[in-house]
């Protein structure tokens, strides 16, 4: 497990946000602030969207939004 902090996707409302904010997994991240390396998942920034960004939880961008605040 890696240690997650601001500005990193695993913390970011659109890491993962077509799965929904109530998805185990998620939860479990934003709560613990941690999260497996090798996880990937969708990046569903509006600026991103086109590109079908498949993101890691540490990895990060200049549109991070606080998860529980988008």
């Amino acid at each position: 497990m890696i240690a997650l902090h601001n500005g990193q996707c695993g913390l970011c409302s659109h890491f993962g946000e077509e799965k929904g904010s109530s998805d185990q997994v998620l939860v479990s991240i934003h709560t613990s602030k941690t999260a497996p390396p090798e996880l990937l998942d969708n990046c569903g920034h509006p600026k991103h969207s086109g590109l079908h960004l498949k993101v890691t939880p540490m990895s990060g961008c200049d549109g991070f939004t606080p998860a529980g605040q988008a």
